[in-house]
């Protein structure tokens, strides 16, 4: 398994993340698949944010996540960057992708220059694994999720 900087929107890989994030919070949002996948195209970024890191199994996509300095979390705007978009193929789930993809987020960070992250997610006991401290529970708005768990990840 490698992680790569995804840097092109030109190949299967791109078009794969595109539609796990579609059917994953994009129909969710009301977005279409093309406004969705201009917003990904976006984050094919080297230099600056948000940048997004994609898992290979061989060829294959596995998995993601990206890095961002927009507002992922609608009642704190106060914190950024963020780590977003983490999501792992149905079908690598088990095969430790997200081991491998949250061993990289730190020194990805650092290259970015960045001093913190934030996540905020459902799972419990998940990210504390990899070094993220629990800062508290926060209101999403969402129906299907009103209440989250918010992390921080100092970056070292």
């Amino acid at each position: 398994m490698k992680i790569i900087r995804l840097e092109d929107d030109q190949n299967f890989i791109f078009e794969k993340i595109c539609e796990w994030n579609y059917h994953w919070w994009g129909i969710r949002n009301g977005m279409s698949f093309e406004e969705l996948r201009c917003n990904l195209q976006h984050s094919l970024n080297t230099v600056r944010l948000p940048q997004t890191y994609v898992a290979l199994i061989g060829d294959e996509p596995a998995g993601m996540y990206q890095l961002s300095m927009s507002e992922d979390l609608n009642s704190r705007p106060d914190l950024y960057p963020w780590l977003i978009n983490v999501y792992v193929d149905e079908k690598f789930r088990g095969k430790n992708v997200c081991r491998e993809l949250m061993n990289t987020v730190n020194e990805n960070a650092k290259n970015a220059n960045l001093n913190e992250l934030f996540l905020y997610t459902k799972h419990v006991g998940l990210y504390e694994k990899f070094g993220w401290e629990f800062v508290e529970e926060v209101k999403t708005f969402r129906e299907e999720s009103p209440v989250e768990r918010l992390y921080r990840l100092e970056i070292k």
